[in-house]
């Protein structure tokens, strides 16, 4: 069964990544794209050999399309997703999956009473480096996990900035941009929910309109961890980086908070230092993939509708403390939809 899917936004993450990864597998074509403005999105099929462009929802969702893909500005994802979903569409939205926990509950339960698979692309947790750290913690080969430390400031550039450090209103900041998908990075990999945050965020420069552009937050876990994430878009020269330290080991990854399958992974133990092989598979073509496994009813999406609830629950956390300067603690009815 081939999955015919429909671009909402003709976005540059779509451009860059997901339009190879939907070609790549073998049952997945793009039959449609939509932009509010006409003009770009029939430039936008011309230039990605897309047989369909469109510039409202409607007519993208009254098209020959099985599931879209959603890559928008944040404040447009609950109403876009609600309306695929209300078509009978499946629907794989970047994250975060809206501007609060309870639009995201909102979607997450519209999905399931209509029958349809909704998806968070969480592409960090399709990176063969992470995986290869989840297994490696769950095997047991540092002992007990102990703390752990993410390294995700960079520096955004000059064409991905815009909404995403002046428009509040467009669920701009680097928390719902990064922070979010590092607090589902150190939930997947460690295998545990977040249960208390504290939080700082900065605004270094590049954010207005009363933005942050930096973050670092703590985090403990329900497994007792403690983990430090710092997250930014002002940073030219940082490096990335995962570490996860154990009582009889760590894991020291370089390089892995990215949408490219690169980095490396080193297990240093009393035997010594090991790097840990992982493949080296497209993130968002795993994504995809993962996505039409579920569809066909076989699996669940890499990253599903509740893992985006919890994402985003986090990540409200993390910004209620920074404004507050307290710490939140992270309420586990939140993100379940038990």
């Amino acid at each position: 069964m081939s999955v015919r899917w429909g671009l909402i936004g003709a976005s540059t993450i779509a451009r860059q990544f997901m339009i190879n990864a939907i070609r790549a597998q073998g049952d997945g074509e793009i039959a449609a794209v939509m932009s509010s403005s006409l003009e770009r999105a029939t430039a936008y099929a011309r230039e990605n050999n897309i047989s369909l462009a469109v510039s409202t929802l409607d007519a993208l969702l009254g098209a020959d399309i099985d599931a879209v893909y959603i890559s928008t500005t944040n404040e447009l994802h609950l109403e876009q997703a609600l309306a695929a979903i209300k078509a009978g569409k499946h629907v794989l939205c970047e994250k975060p999956l809206a501007l609060s926990s309870a639009d995201a509950r909102t979607m997450v339960a519209a999905a399931r009473a209509a029958g349809v698979v909704l998806g968070t692309n969480h592409h960090l947790r399709n990176a063969g480096a992470h995986r290869a750290m989840r297994e490696a913690i769950a095997a047991g080969r540092i002992g007990k996990p102990i703390a752990a430390r993410v390294f995700h400031s960079v520096y955004l550039p000059e064409n991905l900035q815009g909404w995403r450090i002046a428009k509040p209103e467009a669920g701009g900041g680097v928390v719902l941009d990064i922070t979010v998908h590092d607090a589902d990075t150190l939930r997947f990999v460690l295998g545990y929910d977040p249960v208390e945050v504290s939080a700082f965020t900065q605004s270094a420069g590049m954010a207005g309109n009363g933005l942050e552009d930096g973050a670092m937050c703590i985090w403990r876990f329900k497994s007792g961890v403690i983990a430090q994430s710092h997250e930014g878009f002002t940073t030219k020269f940082a490096g990335t980086g995962f570490e996860v330290h154990g009582s009889e080991g760590s894991l020291i990854a370089g390089n892995v908070m990215t949408q490219r399958p690169v980095g490396s992974v080193m297990l240093r133990t009393a035997a010594g230092e090991e790097e840990l092989s992982f493949d080296r598979e497209d993130l968002y073509a795993r994504s995809v993939r993962q996505f039409h496994t579920a569809i066909r009813g076989e699996g669940q999406p890499s990253a599903t509708g509740e893992d985006g609830i919890w994402s985003l629950t986090a990540a409200e956390a993390a910004l209620q403390s920074a404004s507050s300067g307290k710490s939140v603690k992270i309420d586990p009815k939140l993100g379940s939809m038990n």
